[in-house]
C-alpha cells in the first residue's frame, strides 16, 4: 500500500514539473502572467495540471486538458470555469460527488468512485494540441491506468480522449479495431478491457449551443451507473 502511495507522489511530481513541449510550456506561463481581467488577483497554478479523485474508483473520466483560466489557474482539473461547472453538477446529481460546485483544490470537493484526468495536462493554445504533444502526454495517463486497480469503466469525454484511449490501448498490444465516436455509445472492446463510454465535452462550446444537454449528460453517468451495477 505504501508503494503504490510513493507511486503516485512521485508521478505527481513529475508531471507538475514537466517541461517537454516548449510551445504549451510557454503559453501556460504566459496565461498565468497576464490573467484575465475577473482573476486579476489570482496567483495562477501555471503548471502541468495532475489528475484528482477517488483513486480506488472504478470509474476513470477522462478529458482533453486543462482550462485556461480553470484547471490552469486552480491547479485541480476541471475546476474554476464552465466545463467543470457542467460537469461536478452532473457528477452531484448521479451520487458520483458530494457536491456540485468547484471552484479550488481546498473548496471540500470530494469524489465517490470516479477518478478525473486528460490527455494533455497543459493548456494548449485553442484547446488544440498537436500529436507530438499528445504524444509526450500519454505516458501519465498509462502509468495513472495501471496505478487505478479498480478500473472498470472509461468515460471518454470528446474525441480526442476518445481517440487517445484507443491509443494506448493499442500500443499494450490490443486489438481495437476500427471505433467510431458518437455520444452516449457504450463499447466493450475486448474482455480484459474496461467498458468504455463516450460523451461529448462539457466544454461552452458544446453546452452553450446545445449540442451537449444537461439531460444528455445525465444519461451518460446513468449508464454508467448501471454498467456499475
Amino acid at each position: 500500500m505504501e508503494d503504490v502511495l510513493n507511486q503516485w507522489v512521485e508521478l505527481e511530481e513529475r508531471i507538475v514539473t514537466c517541461r517537454r513541449c516548449p510551445r504549451l510550456v510557454s503559453w501556460r506561463e504566459q496565461i498565468a502572467r497576464e490573467k484575465r481581467r475577473a482573476y486579476r488577483e489570482f496567483i495562477y497554478w501555471g503548471r502541468p495540471v495532475p489528475g484528482f479523485g477517488d483513486r480506488h474508483g472504478r470509474v476513470l473520466v477522462v478529458g482533453l486538458a486543462p482550462g485556461a483560466h480553470g484547471a490552469n489557474r486552480t491547479g485541480r482539473i476541471f475546476t474554476g470555469d464552465g466545463s467543470g461547472n457542467f460537469l461536478y453538477k452532473a457528477l452531484f446529481r448521479a451520487g458520483f460527488a458530494n457536491q456540485p460546485e468547484a471552484t479550488s483544490r481546498n473548496d471540500g470537493l470530494r469524489l465517490n468512485d470516479i477518478y478525473i484526468t486528460s490527455i494533455c495536462r497543459c493548456v494548449p493554445p485553442a484547446n488544440k494540441p498537436s500529436t507530438g504533444e499528445i504524444a509526450n502526454c500519454l505516458p501519465f495517463i498509462d502509468e495513472e491506468m495501471v496505478l487505478l486497480g479498480n478500473i472498470q469503466i472509461i468515460v471518454a469525454l470528446g474525441r480526442i480522449a476518445f481517440d487517445n484511449i484507443l491509443r494506448v490501448w493499442r500500443q499494450h498490444g490490443h486489438v481495437v479495431g476500427k471505433q467510431s465516436f458518437g455520444h452516449g455509445e457504450v463499447l466493450k472492446i475486448g474482455e480484459t478491457l474496461p467498458w468504455l463510454v463516450v460523451s461529448y465535452h462539457p466544454s461552452r462550446q458544446n453546452t452553450q449551443t446545445g449540442r451537449l444537454t444537461s439531460v444528455m449528460f445525465d444519461q451518460v453517468w446513468e449508464k454508467v451507473k448501471d454498467l456499475l451495477e
